[in-house]
């Protein structure tokens, strides 16, 4: 029997240039999260071109193209496709100068340092090859191209416009991502697969004073620092050691000099964690000593808890992962891997959620295979291997593009155009060890 991914693959040829061109020319011109406009317009002139019935503007720069080929399942791939405010130090020939003029007015260097380029020109190479080889399947392909997953707000910035009434509901939806491990590889994880984020601001309040005499004060600082210390109980001492989860204090900000008592202090942190009980209970478990320690110290104002930031836990449903896993051990033999748990964020699982749909997502490579393999042998991974939102963070452009287009496709005709099952289910090789940076 004939084998529809390698019959419609044998066309990566004839769109492999078009993507590498594509890719290059999005690293190069970066945009961050609502502002992609040139990115947009480059991904739906693509697919009109390719024959996709497309609709721009959706949530500010969001884009949606259909291709209906007959009767049958409907599958959407989604790419994301916002930079990140960081200077580019990977001295490639088609590396980013692009700046953008920040609050302040200062200037703000803008560089696709987390891979979306990647994601962008995989989706359209994916697209063209779905469009070229209609004879191969039946039903519905759906190409989305999301703006500002770093901010975590691009996918309810698209629901929120409508995107459901928009576009046909998926019987699935997929997502990849690159992360710094060898090229050519690919990763899938059934359940918990990144964590859910939530970034908080604690302001509390007490009363300032001369330094000399603290006695007329009810200082802040103190308070901050005894819930800074108190919150590392929180995942040592509350949690199971087997529940994972990470509570970072990243920035304390009081007071204007060295002999002042202020009267605020202001607290920022991140919480990790990987499913919804666990996060209610460390959030609750914040408040709770925020609280206890600002009466403690007989603080004049109750605390400020406020979330700045929110991402979902990425949870992949079963059913859909087993079918790609098993997809992509028939395509890519060893080179399809179990990935592990990672503590990246994501905002693409609210896009499934709104339309009531299963999704799956999974992990390419795009590090140089023999540049990886030597820092494994030296021991220097961790000092080696740009890792995502670093300054050098740049994805050989093959075989990552290549393996981009490849297990996207493989994926969407995973029900387009299914294979019976294998003997063996799931993939063959390895884990893929890779702790990637989160959002």
């Amino acid at each position: 029997m004939t084998d529809p991914a390698r019959t419609v693959l044998a066309g990566l040829d004839a769109v492999r240039s078009h993507v590498e061109d594509l890719y290059r020319d999005l690293h190069r011109h970066p945009e961050l999260g609502l502002r992609e406009h040139r990115t947009a317009k480059k991904a739906a002139d693509a697919l009109r071109d390719a024959g996709f019935e497309v609709t721009e503007g959706i949530g500010g720069t969001g884009v949606l193209g259909v291709l209906t080929n007959g009767d049958g399942p409907v599958v959407m791939a989604r790419a994301d496709m916002d930079a990140l405010p960081v200077r580019e130090r990977t001295g490639l020939p088609y590396a980013s100068t692009e700046a953008v003029t920040d609050g302040g007015g200062g200037e703000q260097p803008v560089m696709h340092a987390c891979g979306h380029d990647v994601h962008v020109a995989s989706l359209i190479g994916c697209a063209r090859l779905m469009a070229g080889h209609r004879d191969t399947w039946r039903g519905t392909f759906v190409a989305l191209f999301q703006p500002s997953e770093e901010n975590g707000d691009g996918a309810d910035a698209m629901i929120d416009d409508g995107l459901t009434a928009k576009s046909p509901r998926p019987d699935v939806v997929l997502a990849q991502h690159v992360l710094p491990c060898p090229a050519g590889l690919v990763g899938t994880r059934a359940g918990s697969f990144l964590s859910a984020a939530d970034s908080l601001r604690i302001t509390v309040h007490g009363r300032g004073a001369h330094g000399s005499m603290p006695q007329a004060a009810v200082d802040p600082v103190v308070m901050a620092a005894m819930i800074v210390v108190r919150l590392q109980t929180v995942v040592s001492r509350e949690l199971a050691a087997t529940t994972p989860a990470v509570v970072t204090v990243g920035s304390i900000h009081a007071g204007s000099g060295p002999n002042v008592i202020p009267d605020r202090a202001v607290i920022e942190l991140n919480v990790r964690s990987y499913d919804n009980a666990t996060r209610a209970r460390i959030l609750d478990a914040i408040a709770r000593i925020v609280r206890a320690e600002c009466e403690a110290s007989r603080a004049p104002e109750e605390p400020e808890i406020e979330r700045i930031s929110s991402f979902p836990p990425t949870v992949n449903d079963e059913e859909p992962t087993r079918r790609v896993a098993d997809a992509f051990a028939r395509y890519f033999g060893d080179d399809a891997r179990t990935v592990e748990l990672q503590t990246a964020s994501e905002d693409m699982s609210e896009i499934p959620r709104a339309f009531g749909a299963p999704f799956t997502y999974w992990a390419i490579g795009g590090i140089d295979p023999e540049r990886y393999a030597e820092a494994v042998r030296k021991g220097t991974v961790a000092q080696d291997v740009p890792v995502n939102h670093s300054p050098a963070f740049a994805p050989v452009i093959q075989p990552t593009l290549d393996t981009g287009v490849s297990a996207l496709t493989v994926a969407a005709l995973a029900w387009l155009a299914p294979e019976p099952p294998p003997e063996a289910s799931g993939p063959q090789g390895p884990g893929v060890v890779v702790t990637a940076p989160p959002t």
